[in-house]
């Protein structure tokens, strides 16, 4: 068992911007990257293994090669490899949106649910996004405001800040709005329908197609709670703080003054998201250099391993 530093898969639409590549190391030959998908084993975008003996190697494909005990205890409940984490680059603003849940997914869609977390990881000064309604309104509300073109004017528009948390429970009426970058915490899920897309074409020159009959069955119509993130706790080394914890996911920030100290033991895989720094992560008397940009696995039951050096990242466990 060693720390798997992995290739993302990259997602080129429309709304993206050029952050990724030029802010966090991204090497693509596409002109916009809006979405890399730093730990994936969907079949939409797999990540790919970067170093070591499985070097070339999709994570889906280490998976079945060597069990699935190096997920944890924990993952023992899902079919499927539980999570997907992504870094967004929003240009632009995204469509207005919902994700079902895992019984209307799975019925419909063939796959499970979304429920998802984001972090604010950087944002100009003025930007905002949508998050769930203004006030409950009625199913007929809804579809009469989509078809007219209103719905703006009824959901809940908040601006942010670098730090700041959602929790978005499937059914969240949601958008990333333009100027933001994000890390995006999920359901392992690639199910989106689409409500408003501002009037845009997409790159086949047609108007992107909207998901309004499924949406009107899954969206809750009324405020989305906040979940703000925890306080900070000083470690020692380190600072920690909870951004999100539910059945499927669990995140930390944790911001590395001089070094930081974590077993990845049997209950679950690490994983570690590079927001800044350039260090040293220590395992087994060997050590791997990591910076800003990457994306690191870590098995179930590998043990003590530590950071070393100054550097800000997301701790994602099952």
């Amino acid at each position: 068992m060693y720390p798997l530093k992995l290739l993302p898969a990259f997602k080129d639409y429309i709304w993206g911007g050029t952050k990724l590549k030029t802010d966090f190391n991204k090497f693509s030959n596409l002109d916009k990257v809006a979405e890399s998908w730093e730990l994936s084993c969907h079949k939409d975008g797999e990540s790919i293994i970067s170093n070591g003996d499985f070097k070339g190697m999709s994570l889906s494909k280490y998976i079945e090669q060597n069990g699935r005990e190096i997920l944890g205890e924990n993952c023992k409940k899902f079919d499927d490899f539980p999570i997907l984490i992504k870094l967004i680059d929003a240009k632009d603003n995204l469509s207005v949106q919902v994700h079902p849940d895992n019984e209307y997914a799975l019925k419909v869609e063939g796959e499970y649910g979304k429920t998802e977390m984001w972090y604010i990881v950087d944002c100009e000064e003025d930007a905002s996004l949508i998050y769930g309604f203004k006030e409950k309104i009625s199913k007929e509300e809804f579809l009469e405001r989509i078809k007219n073109n209103t719905l703006l004017d009824v959901v809940n528009s908040v601006p942010v800040k670098k730090g700041d948390v959602f929790f978005i429970e499937a059914g969240t009426l949601h958008a990333i709005g333009k100027g933001i970058l994000i890390a995006e915490i999920q359901q392992n899920s690639n199910t989106t329908y689409r409500v408003y897309d501002y009037g845009r074409l997409g790159n086949d020159g047609k108007p992107r197609a909207l998901h309004v009959e499924k949406a009107a069955e899954v969206t809750n119509l009324f405020p989305a709670n906040p979940h703000p993130a925890g306080e900070k706790i000083d470690c020692g080394g380190h600072e920690e703080s909870l951004l999100a914890s539910c059945d499927y996911f669990t995140v930390k920030s944790i911001e590395v003054k001089t070094i930081a100290k974590f077993d990845a033991d049997k209950k679950s895989f690490h994983s570690i998201l590079v927001l800044d720094g350039y260090v040293k992560l220590n395992y087994d008397g060997k050590e791997m250099k990591i910076s800003k940009g990457d994306s690191i696995f870590i098995p179930a039951g590998m043990g003590e391993y530590s950071i070393v050096g100054a550097c800000k990242f997301i701790l994602t466990t099952v």
